[in-house]
């Protein structure tokens, strides 16, 4: 591997259970996450671009940003997750690993739950950290921001699962982008609507919590399904 990280295959060797094989993969996956500072960075810098833009187009008035933040910072974190969805499994796909993972005798369920527990952690963990700066910068209420914040570190988590998929279905495509945001991008508006309405009801004072609850329930069910359909789409891609 030209990372130099070691491969799926020789974790495999190495860590005959479940669960130390998944911990190892997580862990070369954060590791070469690390090594590619670029590609966490993108999102950020692409956060932080648009949030700066949409003052420049919908004027500076603080009451008219304020009304629009929820969904103007949804939309963003939306796309921002987009952005690095297809990147989730194609390197280990071009180096062979991904073949070597899908022969390996762990049961590959647990496997893509470690590749898409990386993808959240260096995506949507660092976009929900990092959002109420950028709420500020468009006016967000500071009462609104909790919500903010938890309907992040739960809807990013079920739209890096939701976009497993799509990374999974289309690895084997060199121009797997776009067809990755046709596929997948439909599955990603009830979270928009609910993560937005629930900053949305935090501004107005009144409770998020019932929507904060969908999107857990909706992560829950993300969390059961998903993994099944990116394996099943891992092994069509692979055998291709």
């Amino acid at each position: 591997m030209s990372s130099g990280a070691p491969a799926a295959s020789t974790l495999a060797q190495r860590s005959p259970g479940t669960l130390p094989f998944c911990v190892s993969l997580l862990r070369r996956q954060l590791t070469l996450a690390a090594r590619r500072p670029i590609e966490i960075g993108n999102p950020l810098l692409f956060f932080a671009m648009v949030v700066a833009l949409f003052p420049l187009g919908l004027g500076p008035a603080p009451d008219q940003l304020a009304g629009f933040a929820p969904g103007i910072l949804w939309i963003i974190a939306l796309l921002s997750n987009l952005l690095t969805s297809d990147a989730v499994f194609r390197s280990d796909f071009e180096d062979g690993s991904l073949e070597q993972l899908l022969l390996a005798p762990q049961p590959l369920f647990m496997s893509v739950l470690a590749y898409i527990g990386a993808h959240w952690l260096t995506t949507g963990l660092l976009l929900a950290l990092v959002s109420p700066v950028f709420a500020l910068m468009i006016n967000l209420p500071t009462q609104a921001i909790p919500a903010l914040v938890a309907s992040l570190l739960l809807g990013t988590a079920v739209l890096s699962l939701v976009g497993g998929i799509g990374a999974a279905l289309t690895v084997g495509q060199k121009r797997g982008g776009m067809l990755i945001s046709l596929l997948i991008l439909p599955f990603y508006m009830p979270v928009l609507i609910f993560g937005s309405a629930a900053v949305q009801n935090a501004v107005l004072g009144t409770p998020a919590t019932p929507y904060l609850a969908i999107i857990a329930a909706m992560l829950c069910l993300a969390i059961a399904l998903a993994p099944l359909a990116i394996a099943a789409g891992l092994r069509i891609s692979v055998d291709a």
